[in-house]
């Protein structure tokens, strides 16, 4: 079973994520910030991942450290939910339109951990969400997953759009790359060995 749970305390944020990589796209989501927890379901849904993400933040300072840890959290549960990676795709892309906005993600579950974004947002806030930290979020998840992440938005006007296209875009490319591979199966997918 690929599922995990994964808590994570510190003095600016107490997190719990459980997962389940074979899920139906159900969630239960509570991050503090709205915008966020739009964002999350949108990993969920359209990556078929069950997803139930429960954090209590520093809101009072900002919404760094939530979205941040999260990120991280998240990243962690991946990590232990894939286990040693044998008979995945490993790699997976995709391009998700929004009206006028459209997102490329491809990602790489490669053991080592590169975040390459190129995002222009064209508003500071969506929400309640500062889009400076939709890079933290990424930031986090790609170090404590050990992924491998280019994110391109390739055109946008309306920063909602933009922002989406990127998580349905996420979420896209995590089922292509997390999805088994009948023709791989036991088999990990590298010539090293080990991933």
């Amino acid at each position: 079973m690929r599922q995990a749970e994964v808590t994570r305390n510190t003095l600016e944020t107490q997190i719990t994520v459980r997962l389940n990589l074979d899920g139906t796209g159900q969630s239960r989501l509570h991050s503090g910030i709205g915008f966020l927890d739009h964002m999350l379901e949108q990993i969920a849904r359209h990556g078929l991942i069950d997803l139930d993400i429960q954090c209590q933040g520093d809101l009072h300072i900002d919404g760094h450290h939530t979205v941040e840890d999260i990120g991280i959290t998240l990243g962690l549960a991946f990590a232990q939910a894939v286990g040693d990676k044998k008979g995945i795709r490993r790699y997976g892309h995709a391009y998700v339109p929004l009206d006028e906005a459209l997102s490329r993600v491809v990602v790489d579950f490669s053991g080592r951990p590169g975040l390459h974004m190129d995002v222009h947002f064209t508003s500071g806030m969506l929400g309640q969400l500062d889009t400076q930290l939709v890079y933290e979020f990424f930031q986090g998840f790609v170090n404590h997953a050990g992924v491998t992440l280019h994110i391109d938005n390739l055109k946008g006007v309306n920063a909602h759009h933009q922002c989406e296209t990127l998580f349905k875009a996420f979420a896209r490319a995590l089922r292509a790359a997390l999805e088994v591979d009948p023709r791989a199966a036991g088999t990990i997918p590298s010539t090293k060995g080990s991933l």
